[in-house]
């Protein structure tokens, strides 16, 4: 009787297993990866602003989705989502100094929303493999997308230019400016002007080489190792033997 409730367990276990491998990370990331063309490409204009804002919200509930999260689980994501919608069509119609900050802040809300999910999904998993890998790239890129955000909200709300060269610059320039430093490229053609920027800058710097060398080293390193999942599945299948 234990073998049979063991076997029936393993057999359910392994069925939603198939379902949640047919949701890929890959479609999270590359919705990411529109967001940041979209974020380098369109003019600096606040249509273009709002149409970010549109597809990350749009990315947080295929990261949802994706997840498999539960209504209980689902419901306050959900909402930062369609929140982001109803902010980036405002945007659109009623322009301003204040209304520009706001959605770049409730735009970094979101990133972090997204990384949440992710994270929490790929760890629900128990095991690493190649959706790991790519919610580890989502989380990765989502760092420099974040504060590409936080240096425009600087940017809109101070009152001297953000660059030392002169310059607030572009959505574009400070989404360069933004990976340049997540990469530590240091290529030194933009740099902050204030203190604050000199502070965000180095912790981007900082967040993006530790979380390189901890979170995606380990990914790589137990990619296609057996999860503690399986092995327990081995033991249990083991012990259950002579009773079935």
């Amino acid at each position: 009787m234990t073998g049979t409730i063991h076997a029936r367990a393993a057999r359910l276990d392994r069925r939603l297993g198939s379902i949640r491998a047919t949701h890929s990370y890959w479609a999270v990331l590359g919705a990411i990866f529109v967001s940041f063309f979209f974020a380098a490409l369109l003019p600096d204009a606040p249509w273009a602003s709002s149409l970010v804002v549109l597809v990350l919200s749009a990315t947080l509930l295929i990261a949802i989705w994706t997840a498999g999260w539960g209504m209980a689980q689902r419901t306050g994501a959900s909402g930062a989502a369609f929140v982001g919608i109803a902010a980036a069509v405002v945007n659109i119609f009623w322009q301003g100094k204040a209304l520009t900050a706001g959605l770049g802040i409730f735009a970094g809300i979101l990133i972090v929303s997204i990384a949440v999910v992710v994270a929490a999904g790929a760890l629900a998993q128990q095991e690493v493999n190649s959706r790991s890998v790519a919610g580890a790239i989502c989380v990765y890129v989502l760092f420099g997308m974040l504060f590409m955000f936080l240096y425009s909200v600087l940017a809109t709300l101070g009152t001297s230019p953000f660059f030392a060269q002169g310059t607030d610059g572009t959505r574009a320039i400070r989404l360069y400016f933004s990976f340049v430093t997540l990469a530590t490229l240091g290529y030194g053609d933009y740099t902050p002007a204030s203190n604050l920027g000199h502070a965000l800058a180095v912790l981007e710097a900082l967040l993006g080489q530790i979380y390189l060398v901890t979170v995606v080293a380990v990914v790589v390193t137990r990619l296609g190792l057996p999860s503690e999942r399986a092995l327990e599945r081995e033991k249990e299948s083991e012990n259950d033997g002579p009773h079935t």
